[in-house]
């Protein structure tokens, strides 16, 4: 199970809960809540994970094309050297010899740009990923706060509110 699926979980548990007469207000279980909110939490890290495997992934690449590119330049200087050997070749040699450094040089920066952009797009992916979590996560903290503030909770006593662990800011 992934992030998504807890906070389908989790809107469906707010879209579910029994109405309040009267009111756009709900009565949901805090339990239920706070236990998809916990696996949400738990569930994060594994996307963090996920976006280091993709950098160390983007350096493989990166390494694998220097590794081809120096494989190319290597072949390329034996081939000059073979062509040098022969007097009545040697400018075709060295010409040839610029041409295929330079091509290898061109293909290694080509390689690079496509591994880049490839990068860029999962972590721009995975960025959506995560503001999509946070602003769902900060709906629902909205949602319960602003219940909470205008008594709505159904046969609740007037009382001062307890911090919950995910608060930052103590309750005013």
């Amino acid at each position: 199970m992934d992030v998504h699926d807890k906070l389908d979980e989790l809107i469906s548990v707010v879209e579910n809960a029994r109405s309040m007469p009267m009111s756009a207000s709900c009565i949901i279980n805090r339990g239920e809540v706070l236990g998809i909110l916990e696996e949400v939490r738990a569930l994060l890290p594994e996307e963090f994970r996920h976006a280091q495997l993709l950098l160390a992934d983007r350096e493989s690449v990166v390494d694998e094309g220097r590794r081809e590119a120096a494989r190319i330049i290597s072949r390329a200087e034996e081939e000059r050297l073979e062509l040098t050997a022969e007097t009545e070749v040697v400018s075709e040699a060295q010409r040839q010899a610029a041409r295929i450094r330079q091509d290898a040089e061109e293909e290694a920066r080509v390689m690079r740009a496509e591994v880049d952009d490839y990068v860029d797009t999962k972590l721009a992916n995975f960025e959506v990923v995560l503001d999509k979590t946070l602003a769902a996560v900060n709906r629902g903290r909205e949602k319960l706060s602003g219940r909470s503030a205008h008594g709505d909770l159904a046969g609740a006593e007037e009382r001062p509110l307890e911090p919950h662990p995910f608060d930052t800011e103590t309750p005013a």
